[in-house]
């Protein structure tokens, strides 16, 4: 096992050197540009006069100003090899084109807004799907079973984006009330921060729990039908032995690989609920990061959620060995 690991970890590295090729050269190639944003923001001094007669504002700095300021006056692929030497040898992703502060730092302080925003939402998922879809595996086409069955389908098809609107519209209008949109920190008031991220991290854990629902269900039913399950059953074991001990454990491995590939979604594509909950996240600050078309703090989040994406795709592996003995890596 620690041979398999420390290979996976070094298989990162050419990884991410692929994916910062791959980023940097797409970011570039969104339709915009940062100067024509700056030089349309800047304040105009004066007036003067073209061929025809009209009148143009000059602002305080020219385009050229402007582009060898931000390095952007060289050829991309000298660009490229200023950002990436910068990550290999400081560790460093580079400074805001927009705002001029480092781009590791905007991610550390946006970054426990998403975390916390997706620990409540996997907590909210696994507390929904993993009783409803045992339940449903074990009194198959009972009543049960099909109003677990639905409320999957319902998860599934109900956008997060509807539901968030829904829960900030319908109690403004009926009962004078809505959630604070003034974010407060989780050293300030625990609180009052839970408060906030709770009704996000719910709509967000139920959209996540359909798909976990239908899958715990439909393992859960291959593995009843096992061998051994029905060895356990001869030898009279209770149901609650039987269902948890030796079928729960089995059935859990394709849920605990969706539950992997949705990880990165929750840090860094929760985007419309943060900005329907004006929560500080990686995502909002994605949203705003695009629309400045600030091509160093993009490359930046997109590679650090590259980099998160890499080690959580390790660490299912790693669970798979744990929930399956058979399972062994050399």
């Amino acid at each position: 096992m620690r041979a398999y690991i420390i290979r996976r970890l070094l298989l990162i590295i050419p990884t991410l050197l692929l994916v910062t090729v791959i980023i940097f050269f797409l970011a570039r190639m969104i339709p915009g540009n940062v100067i024509d944003i700056m030089l349309a923001e800047q304040p105009i001094k004066e007036y003067k006069t073209d061929e025809k007669g009209g009148r143009f504002g000059v602002g305080e700095y020219t385009r050229a100003d402007i582009e060898h300021a931000l390095g952007l006056d060289v050829p991309i692929h000298v660009q490229y090899g200023r950002w990436l030497s910068n990550i290999i040898l400081h560790g460093d992703l580079g400074t805001s084109l927009y705002k001029k502060t480092p781009v590791l730092r905007e991610i550390i302080n946006r970054l426990p807004v998403s975390f916390e925003l997706g620990l409540i939402a996997i907590f909210t998922a696994l507390l929904i799907a993993l009783p409803v879809g045992v339940y449903s595996a074990i009194r198959q086409d009972t009543v049960g079973d099909y109003l677990g069955r639905s409320l999957a389908i319902a998860c599934i098809a109900l956008p997060s984006f509807w539901l968030g609107t829904l829960v900030m519209v319908v109690p403004a209008i009926w009962w004078r009330w809505s959630p604070s949109m003034e974010y407060v920190s989780l050293v300030e008031d625990p609180l009052a921060n839970l408060g906030m991220l709770i009704i996000p991290g719910i709509i967000l854990g139920m959209v996540m729990s359909g798909t976990c629902m239908r899958m715990t269900r439909t393992m859960m039913l291959e593995v009843l039908r096992q061998d051994y399950i029905r060895t356990a059953w001869s030898k009279g074991l209770r149901e609650k032995v039987v269902v948890m001990r030796h079928a729960l454990k089995n059935a859990l491995i394709p849920v605990v690989t969706i539950i992997g590939l949705q990880l990165p979604v929750l840090i860094g594509g929760s985007v419309i609920l943060e900005q329907i909950f004006n929560l500080p996240g990686i995502g909002r600050l994605l949203v705003d990061v695009i629309n400045n078309r600030d091509y160093t703090m993009l490359s930046g989040i997109n590679l650090f959620i590259a980099f998160l994406v890499l080690l959580i795709n390790l660490g299912v592996d790693v669970v798979y060995a744990y929930l399956d003995p058979r399972i062994r890596y050399r």
